[in-house]
């Protein structure tokens, strides 16, 4: 059956959706944004059908806010009362133990039913005009159920693997949080600060591919990323901690010429990587 969905925010991540919903299904695609200038692009290009109107948030059948985690907050006391009762509301965040808690008090005020949602890809670029539904292909698209029913999070599931999504994994808010604290945020940290060398201005003529695949994401948003930081602060510190840690025994180790703990070292992060990928 068609269906109206509805995204609000068209930036990297929610222009990339509408395009792959336009590519991957039948449904009525509509859009929201602070841009006209965005919105007019999207329309242009085919990744919406058109701009949304009120009404149509108020009839439709699913939304994705693609948006910063307050913003999802500030949507829904504005919205939420107004969407129908089987109104699937999604999110996009990078984090989800805040979002979720607050989305599901909102629920109590609200017909609308919440599922938790969080596409793992990405660019250096960000804004629709990098938006790419290609991103999405063979990637892992993760729910955080937050008490929804299981039609509501196979609608969810079920549309993320239509647009191309390698795997769906269902998982807690809490264990979301903390793994993405090690798989996406210290990544990210440590990219700034391996460009932060002074060396890192000398780099051109003496860098290869261990210097490109390091300093990627140091091409970093920093509204978004600082946003994301300090919302998932606890479980980010503790892995900035553990990777200050395991540099400190590398370090201790070349300091003090220690070739067999080097070794050692070094041997242990071999092992772990071709074990785990």
């Amino acid at each position: 059956m068609k269906k109206k969905i509805v995204l609000v925010g068209l930036g990297l991540i929610g222009g990339s959706l509408a395009k792959a919903l336009k590519l991957s299904t039948e449904h009525e695609v509509l859009g929201v944004d602070i841009s006209d200038e965005t919105l007019l692009d999207a329309c242009s290009c085919g990744a919406i059908d058109r701009k949304a109107t009120l009404q149509d948030l108020e009839e439709a059948d699913m939304i994705y806010l693609c948006v910063y985690p307050e913003e999802v907050i500030r949507f829904i006391e504005e919205y939420g009362k107004r969407l129908k009762s089987d109104c699937i509301v999604t999110d996009t965040c990078g984090i989800k133990k805040q979002v979720c808690r607050q989305m599901n008090l909102l629920q109590a005020n609200g017909n609308f039913i919440f599922v938790g949602g969080h596409p793992m890809a990405g660019k250096e670029r960000s804004g629709f005009s990098a938006s790419d539904p290609s991103i999405f292909v063979g990637a892992s698209y993760l729910i955080t159920p937050c008490g929804a029913p299981e039609w509501a999070v196979e609608e969810v599931s079920s549309l993320a693997k239509g647009m191309g999504f390698g795997r769906v994994v269902l998982t807690t808010p809490e264990k979301h949080d903390q793994i993405i604290a090690f798989t996406s945020q210290v990544p990210h940290v440590l990219a700034c600060a391996y460009v932060m060398s002074p060396r890192c201005r000398e780099h051109q003529g003496f860098s290869a591919g261990s210097y490109r695949d390091v300093s990627r994401v140091a091409l970093i948003n920093d509204e978004l990323w600082s946003r994301l930081f300090l919302d998932n602060r606890e479980a980010l510190l503790r892995e900035i901690d553990t990777l200050i840690g395991n540099l400190e025994k590398l370090r201790d180790a070349v300091a003090g010429q220690e070739e067999g703990e080097l070794r050692g070292l070094l041997q242990a992060a071999a092992r772990i990587k071709q074990e785990e990928g």
